[in-house]
Parts: structure tokens; sequence; C-alpha cells
């Protein structure tokens, strides 16, 4: 288990003076008397003008009081020692509610001393984070993108009976269990990246993705398929995403979505590129040497990315639990699952089942392929934007507004898409937005459980979705053989992002009620406080997601930046 302490020339700070009349750590309860009146409350009232506190109650039952009256009672000053053992005492902990928000103690700007371990160092913002930011786009377009050209191995299938006895149906779950196997995994890649740290990790992602590229070029009946271009590609494409996909949120603070947002462009684009790619190799090398040539350039780019990038999981004390179970009993993290569930619905459907409506619609092979890849252009182009502008409008804002365009250009543009030129403008612009969920999930994740819970929440989410990735396409392929047409599956798919928008929106309700609990608590305007900090603190942070949780509805609609 990797440790926080820290090393090198990081010095513990020395811890400042007490103010006047504070006694700080053990007040021996025999020689301490009680104030006729306002108790403990006086010695809070004593350090108010120094942290800007506003009006607090501390003291016996001052806990229980608060529960009553709704949160009324500044909590976060209440009686406590000093020190961290749980010896009853009548000292005070000095109120540390403002060093919290600002990420420092004791004085340290910095955050580096090492007796505080609820606020981890500031993120740097950028610096070798921009590097780690290349390294997973790039390894995003080897993992993801590659997955992504899968459409144009399966034209090749159905054109050639390339395996026969195999279905339709046997073919488009190749594509869907890759998918499922890379989700599935999340749980033993997160053990393994705290045993065995991020890099080792990886490397094993890349072996597994090489060897099922290699070995499914030797494949000769569907079953082999199944297990190389499935299974064994999901594996590693799962092992590579899973320890890399964390590692960007922990570099950056305000450029937190913006970064996430390139990274994530990395599959749109590397999916734009192999779409053409392989069909090339495939016409003039052969479907063999087509995944031989692909296997050895994703082993050599993935292996130099792995090399490269670096986590700061050792520095932030971030928990790497693979099932870190006590989640499930957070209201909005089980939105955030439900958002994660609905998005996959209507995402998967749209990657497998754009080529195939173009053919329903009577479009040529070749147009039917370029409607894939400009579907994955949409992505690589517009996911940076997605990043871009949730760092200035809002994370959770602009996942919900997103996820809400993609549902209504489902049920608008696509559904009247008869003719080439409108399926190509649906593409575009549903490829910028119907991948939001990939661009902020793990900022949006940071903003509902805390920097140091994110490896640990990101392998529930990706164990929750995959069931919806495996199933999503069969269901639309079902829909459409029992209705004859794609406008039952249309729906479905629109619909599927409408109800994925409403659980970002009663999230959003949860967290600006948050916000404004604990801004309510410092005496500071909301749009003054860091939405991840709040969640980095656990002085506070549970006793404002509780009031957060009571407010979701209510303050959904208000006009915040969360």
């Amino acid at each position: 288990m990797e440790s926080n302490t820290p090393t090198g020339d990081d010095k513990p700070a020395p811890a400042p003076a007490p103010a006047p009349g504070h006694h700080g750590g053990h007040a021996p309860g025999s020689n301490q008397t009680s104030p006729p009146d306002d108790g403990p409350a006086a010695a809070v009232e004593k350090h108010s003008g120094q942290y800007g506190a506003g009006r607090a109650r501390a003291g016996d039952g001052g806990e229980a009081d608060d529960e009553k009256k709704g949160g009324d009672v500044d909590v976060t000053l209440d009686a406590r020692p000093v020190n961290d053992n749980n010896d009853d005492n009548d000292g005070f902990h000095e109120p540390s509610v403002m060093r919290a928000v600002d990420g420092t103690a004791n004085g340290d700007d910095d955050g580096s001393n090492p007796q505080n371990n609820n606020n981890p160092p500031p993120p740097p913002n950028g610096g070798y984070g921009w590097v780690c930011t290349a390294c997973v786009a790039t390894i995003n377009a080897h993992t993801w993108g590659l997955n992504s050209s899968y459409g144009v191995f399966l034209a090749h299938y159905l054109a050639t009976d390339s395996f026969p006895g195999a279905t339709p149906l046997d073919y488009a779950f190749v594509g869907s269990l890759s998918i499922s196997c890379a989700l599935l995994c999340s749980p033993l890649a997160t053990v393994c990246t705290r045993e065995f740290g991020t890099k080792p990790t990886m490397l094993a992602g890349v072996v597994m993705e090489t060897a099922s590229l290699i070995c499914a070029s030797l494949a000769t009946r569907i079953w082999h398929l199944f297990l190389t271009q499935g299974v064994l590609f999901g594996l590693g494409m799962g092992f590579l995403f899973t320890p890399s996909v964390g590692i960007v949120p922990q570099w950056f603070s305000t450029r937190r979505s913006l970064a996430n947002g390139f990274s994530a462009a990395g599959s749109g684009m590397g999916g734009l590129l192999y779409s053409f790619a392989a069909g090339a190799m495939i016409r003039n090398l052969g479907i063999e040497w087509a995944f031989r040539i692909l296997g050895v350039l994703a082993f050599v780019v993935n292996t130099t990315c792995t090399l490269l990038v670096r986590d700061r999981n050792k520095i932030i004390g971030s928990s790497q639990l693979a099932f870190d179970t006590s989640l499930f009993r957070r209201p909005e993290f089980l939105l955030l699952l439900a958002f994660g569930w609905f998005s996959m619905l209507g995402y998967v459907v749209l990657i497998f089942s754009l080529a195939n409506y173009a053919n329903e619609i009577g479009l040529g092979a070749s147009e039917a392929a370029l409607i894939s890849a400009f579907f994955n252009l949409g992505q690589g182009v517009g996911r940076p934007f997605v990043g871009y502008f949730s760092d200035r409008t809002g994370r959770i804002n602009m996942s919900a507004l997103m996820t809400l365009l993609a549902g209504v250009f489902s049920l608008v543009i696509w559904v009247n898409a008869k003719v080439y030129g409108v399926l190509i403008f649906f593409a575009i612009i549903c490829g910028a937005v119907a991948g939001t969920f990939w661009t902020t999930i793990g900022p949006v994740t940071a903003e509902v459980v805390g920097l140091k819970h994110v490896p640990s929440a990101l392998s529930l989410v990706w164990l929750t979705i995959m069931l919806p990735c495996l199933f999503s396409e069969p269901i639309a392929l079902q829909i459409v053989a029992g209705t004859g047409s794609y406008l039952g599956t249309q729906l479905f798919t629109g619909f599927m992002f409408v109800a994925a928008a409403t659980c970002l929106m009663v999230l959003r309700g949860w967290k600006i009620g948050q916000v404004r609990e604990v801004a309510r608590l410092i005496n500071e305007a909301p749009e003054h406080i860091d939405p991840v900090k709040v969640e980095n603190n656990d002085e506070y942070s549970a006793r404002s997601r509780k009031v957060g949780r009571k407010r979701m509805l209510a303050d959904c609609y208000r006009r915040e930046r969360v």
C-alpha cells in the first residue's frame, strides 16, 4: 500500500503559535470552569474575526441541536481535540474551515504538511500534466479508437462470410464483448494498480492487447474471434484504460475538464484514423496482416506512452479500493451511476448502428463507412470543446446540457435523416456531444466523491455500465427486427440520453446544495468555493453532503456554476 509520507526535501512546517487565550490540546477538565451561559461558544467567538466563520455554536449537545434544526449550527467549529486520539477532553480544535477551503494547513501554502492528511497538495494545473494528457490521449486512440474501427471489420466479416455458421448477431456481440470485458476487469485492474503500481498494470494491458490482435489474425472459427478480438482485446483495453483514466484529473484543477477533453478526444481521432487505415490494409494486404500490423503498432505506441505517464496516487492519498461499497450509500453516487447507465444505452447504439442505418436508407457501403468516420470525427473535435467550456460553466452543468442535446439530436435530426447530407450532419454534431460521458466522467466523479476516492469510484462506474455496453446494440437490433424500421431504435436512443440528462440535473441540485452549505458555514460566497476541495476535506464534507441531499430537488433549477 502506498503511503502519503513525504520524501526528499519535504519538511513539516512549524506549528503556529496559539492565539491569545487559546491553549489548544487538552484542557484538564478538573481545572476548567464552565461559562455561565455561552459555554464553549465564547471560546469559539474569539476566532471569528481571524477566520471569518460568522456565528458558531459548540459544546455538548451542539451536534444534536444541529441535527434538530436542519443545519443552522456551524458544526465545523465544535468541541474537538487537537490531536487525533480518542481521549475525552474539554479542549477545542482550532477552527480549520478556511484552511480547508484553500487547501493549506498551518500556514503551508503548498499543502505539503505531512500532518495534514485530509488536505492533499493542490494539483500543478499544468506542467508535466500536459505530457500525461498527451500520453493518455494516445493510449485512448490505440485502445478505444481501435475498438471503434470494429465496424470496418464487421463489414468485411458480413461481406465475405469469413466464419461459416456465424450470424450477424454473433458479429455484433464481438464488438460489444470487448467493451464489456474492458469494464468488467476494472476492479481487478484497480487492485493490480494498488499492489503493483500504475505502469506494471498498464504494461500487462499492452501485452494482452498485442496478443489479442496477433492471435485474431490466426482465427478460423467464430469462437476464436470471441476469445481474441472480444475477450482478450477487452482485457488489454481495460488494463490500459482503468489505471490511466484517473491520471489526468490528478494533475489539474481549473483546467481539469479541458485536459480530460483532450485525452478523451484521442478515442475519437483514433477511431477516425483506424477506420480508414484498417479498411485500406484489409483491401490491400488481407485481414490477417491488418491484424498483425495493428498489433505491432499498438505495442510500440502504448509501451512508449505507458513509460512516460506519471500518476499522483501517492501524493493525493488515492484509496485504490476495487470495491469501496460505502460509496453505494451515497445517493449522489447512485445518480452518477444512473447517468453512466443511460448514457451507454444510447451511445453504444450510435457507434455500431449508424453505418447499418445508412445501408437501410439506400446508401452504399463506402458511404456507410464514411458515416461512422464522421461520427468519430465529431467526437475527436467536440470533446476538447466540451472539456474547455466545462471548466468555465461548470462540469455538471456542461455534462447535463450536452447529454440532453444528444437526446434532442437523436429524436429530431436522426429520425428525419433520410438522405446522405443530413445523416453526415447528424453524425458530426451528435458525435461531438454523444460521448460527453467519457469526456467529463473523471472530473464529475472528483466533484462527487473527492480526488482520493476517484479510482475506487470509477471502478464501480465501469462495472455498472458493463451491462448496457454489452446489450445495447443487441437491443437495438431486436427492435429493428421486431418493428421492421429504425424508428423504435431512434426513439430508444434519444430517450436514454434524456434520462441520463435528468439524472445529472438532480445531481446538479445536490452539488449546489452542498456548496451553498459550505459557503454558509465559512461565511463565503458560493462562487468562491472550489467544488472539488469541498469533497477533499472530511471535516465538513459529510455534513454538507447531507444538506445537499435534502436540497437536490429544490436546488436543481438554480443558476449556479457546478
